[in-house]
């Protein structure tokens, strides 16, 4: 669990409007968010049931996507 030490930017009507936290929490706040987008496209993936297809099928079938964008 982080530990944060935030100070609130705060508007002309005393609303808090943002908030100001270290670089080094922010930067684990992007770590967990990027651990949980990970988990949640792997829960999506298991949810659909599709057969898995070899890595290397992947990476060409990729590759051949990135080609079609780059010539369009």
């Amino acid at each position: 669990m982080v530990k944060l030490n935030e100070n609130f930017v705060i508007d002309k009507g005393g609303n808090k409007v943002g908030v100001v936290i270290a670089m080094k929490t922010y930067r684990k706040l992007l770590d967990d968010l990027e651990e949980l987008a990970d988990i949640r496209a792997y829960d999506k993936a298991k949810a659909r049931g599709d057969k898995p297809i070899p890595f290397e099928k992947a990476i060409r079938e990729i590759e051949r996507s990135r080609r079609k964008c780059i010539t369009k």
